[in-house]
């Protein structure tokens, strides 16, 4: 039976997301903000958790309501029939998100919210739901817009950025999620080399190498939200996970991943193995400005790290020397750039062919994209 699904992103990701669910099957898809709402059944609630890259939560929304007070809330929780999705011996966790000024307190309506559904039960059964914050058999997200009330069950449990391979990290990594995302955003598919020649803990060659394997993101995480759900069912699910399993490819193009730190080096070299893709990427420890280009030309993407307590000459030095290099030894490849530091991104002396803001975590950033000709300079 189908139903409707809404899938979380980040800003900016909200159409590669909208690609990835119309490959798998999706129907009626629709660019919310931050979200795609979209068609579909059970086998697509199963695929999307597995094997979309740019997607954070998958979300089923169950009742929609107005409310124009607390108690008209409570009620119209309450009459939603509860037995259908968890067992009066089950656990639960409800999460709530507010805007608008009749309810103001995002902590007080998710209670109020597991209040109404841990009564509904104790009135049908004499006994109640436990709640578990950590791995509930049921998780309820709930929106609240003005006087607009949706009720939704979130069927991945863990934010699906958590692939379930990063072992060791270095300060301010990437989202998982947002690096696969820069890379669908650049059109890159195993077209041609990836480097990133400053790789931190590893994430963009990790979801390089994962694309370019047809390997699904979610292929080392032990479980999902679904799994605990009443009508979780065992053998879809099984026969879903193999047929994804089966689509993975030895990669055309070699990926490499270079960092001059030594933490960083040895962060990568455990997450590569952790996610089984070890033998796909060619990590070294060299400074970016030893690093030679490999050939042919293709896609060099990273995200500088940079010290926020450096003095800002100090950090315009160290993007025009990246800049200067990028000139210098990499005609003919096309360089991505994030950085938080937009002011920084202007030193780097090249002329950006495109701009997209992106977020990692609270920080805003910027996406750039620079083809490097012959000649290249800022424009």
């Amino acid at each position: 039976m189908e139903t409707t699904v809404i899938v979380k992103t980040f800003h900016g990701l909200e159409h590669v997301l909208a690609d990835e669910l119309r490959a798998i099957g999706a129907k009626e898809v629709r660019v919310l903000k931050r979200a795609v709402s979209c068609k579909g059944d059970l086998v697509l609630v199963y695929r999307a958790n597995y094997e979309l890259r740019t997607a954070l939560r998958v979300l089923i929304p169950i009742h929609a309501f107005e409310a124009a007070n607390e108690r008209a809330y409570y009620r119209a929780v309450r009459e939603v029939e509860w037995n259908q999705y968890l067992d009066p011996s089950g656990t639960l966790a409800v999460d709530a998100v507010l805007s608008g000024g009749i309810f103001r307190h995002s902590h007080y309506m998710a209670l109020l919210t597991k209040d109404a559904i841990v009564d509904y039960y104790r009135d049908r059964y004499a006994r109640r739901p436990d709640v578990n914050t950590e791995a509930p058999h049921l998780r309820v997200h709930v929106r609240l817009h003005g006087s607009r009330c949706t009720l939704l069950l979130d069927s991945s449990g863990d934010s699906l950025h958590k692939r379930g391979y990063r072992r060791d990290t270095v300060e301010a990594p990437l989202n998982e999620v947002l690096a696969a995302g820069m890379i669908l955003l650049s059109g890159w598919n195993d077209t041609g080399p990836f480097v990133d020649p400053m790789c931190g803990s590893g994430t963009l060659v990790i979801e390089a190498a994962l694309l370019a394997a047809g390997l699904p993101p979610q292929i080392r995480r032990p479980s999902f939200g679904f799994f605990r759900w009443r009508n979780f069912d065992r053998k879809l699910w099984e026969r879903i996970k193999s047929a994804a399993d089966a689509r993975a490819r030895k990669p055309m193009f070699s990926i490499y991943a270079s960092d001059k730190d030594a933490r960083a080096h040895n962060a990568t070299a455990i997450n590569l193995l952790s996610a089984g893709i070890e033998e796909w990427v060619k990590l070294q420890k060299t400074p970016f400005e030893k690093l030679i280009p490999p050939t042919p030309a293709g896609v060099l993407m990273t995200n500088p790290p940079y010290d926020e307590r450096l003095r800002t000459e100090d950090v315009a030095h160290f993007y025009k020397a990246v800049g200067d290099r990028l000139k210098k030894h990499w005609t003919g490849w096309t360089a991505w750039i994030i950085s938080s530091n937009k002011d920084a991104l202007n030193h780097l002396g090249l002329h950006a062919e495109q701009k997209i803001t992106l977020y990692n975590g609270p920080l805003e950033c910027a996406f750039q994209k620079f083809p490097l000709y012959v000649g290249s300079k800022r424009g």
